[in-house]
């Protein structure tokens, strides 16, 4: 493991009352630890799995690529400090690593063009294309497969929104393999059963009252999306009626 440790010091918040200090799941948890080679946090929207994942990122001095910020009708001062109250314990000192959302890959696609137009040479560090030319999917893949060869720690919030079902197990067999081969660490926020498969990963719940482990069988997207294949018009009933 490359970080090993990730507390959080609720003492220390400089609000109780506004986002994202007003998370209980924030105000609850003092401690996790990373164990395993992929660390996976699951659990419903709004329970906190981004937000302290962006936190880690900046707390281990990764940089998460953003368009230009635009105004908002209410500005909140408290939205981007949980990194500065949280504390990382490191094996053998910090790696370089980045963070990847599906939201924000476009700018860093559109970036790697413009160093491209006077440095071709560095499209060959993500798969020879320019990534803007390829499908949303094709070019998450290209970036993954590329990127993950590195030496790292990588954390990934949601990374199966543009994957077909086949190019997330592509990425699970990706994650594996750079998982066994002992040079990457990865963390990822996911709603994906097919990525909570990984077999060497610990699953973080974040639908209790603290950050819990989890075993995969034990998640509830698993549970539901198994509910579903074995029985999906139970699913289908509307207002008492059938489609």
């Amino acid at each position: 493991m490359h970080l090993k440790n990730v507390t959080l010091h609720p003492e220390k918040y400089p609000t109780q009352d506004s986002y994202p200090f007003c998370l209980p799941i924030l105000q609850n948890t003092r401690h996790f630890i990373l164990a395993n080679p992929v660390t996976l946090f699951v659990g419903e929207n709004g329970t906190g799995k981004s937000t302290l994942l962006e936190a880690m990122a900046i707390a281990c001095g990764i940089h998460i690529w953003k368009n230009t910020e635009r105004s908002r009708p209410e500005y909140n001062p408290y939205e981007d400090k949980l990194h500065q109250h949280i504390s990382l314990e490191w094996e053998d000192g910090r790696v370089p690593g980045s963070f990847f959302s599906s939201k924000i890959f476009q700018y860093f696609a559109e970036l790697l063009d413009e160093w491209s137009a006077a440095d071709r040479g560095q499209l060959n560090y993500f798969g020879g294309k320019s990534l803007t030319t390829q499908s949303h999917g094709q070019s998450l893949m290209s970036f993954f497969r590329s990127r993950y060869q590195i030496k790292g720690l990588y954390l990934l919030d949601e990374p199966e929104t543009a994957l077909s079902p086949k190019s997330q197990i592509e990425l699970l067999a990706l994650l594996n393999k750079m998982s066994i081969d002992g040079h990457a660490q990865f963390v990822i926020a996911t709603h994906s059963p097919i990525l909570l498969a990984c077999p060497c990963a610990t699953i973080y719940s974040f639908d209790h009252s603290t950050v819990l482990p989890v075993n995969y069988e034990e998640t509830d997207h698993y549970r539901l999306y198994k509910s579903f294949l074995e029985n999906r018009n139970k699913y289908l009933t509307i207002n008492g009626g059938t489609n």
